[in-house]
C-alpha cells in the first residue's frame, strides 16, 4: 500500500494484493491521514491491483465514503471485486473511474 503526494488536493492511495479483516490496518492509517489533512480535497483509492477484497474492506470503504470525503475508486476492478460490488449493489454508492488519472479529474 502506498500513498502518493498530493497534487492539487488529490491524495492517491494505492492498494495491491489481498485485503481482509486481518490486514486492513495500513489502509485505515492511510485513510485517517488523508481525511485529517485539510489540503486533501479528494481521495483516490487505486484498487486496480487488488486481487481479493472481502466484506471488511468493503465496510472500510463505506466508512470512508460516509466520512464526508470526496472518494473516487480507480479501477478497473478485478473480477472478484466486481462480483462483490454486484452482490451488494456497491456501484450505486461509489464513483469508479477507469484509471487514477481519470479519477483525479472527475
Amino acid at each position: 500500500m502506498t500513498g502518493s503526494p498530493d497534487v492539487e488536493g488529490v491524495r492517491v492511495i494505492t492498494c495491491a494484493g489481498e485485503f481482509d479483516q486481518d490486514n486492513l490496518e495500513p489502509l485505515r492509517q492511510a485513510w485517517t491521514q488523508a481525511v485529517a489533512d485539510p489540503a486533501v480535497l479528494r481521495i483516490v483509492l487505486d484498487v486496480s491491483a487488488v486481487s481479493f477484497a472481502d466484506s471488511s474492506m468493503l465496510n472500510e470503504m463505506i466508512r470512508l465514503r460516509r466520512a464526508d470525503t470526496d472518494l473516487v475508486l480507480a479501477g478497473p476492478l478485478s473480477p472478484q471485486m466486481e462480483r462483490l460490488f454486484e452482490l451488494v449493489s456497491a456501484h450505486q454508492i461509489f464513483t469508479i473511474a477507469d484509471s487514477v488519472e481519470a479519477a483525479r479529474t472527475l
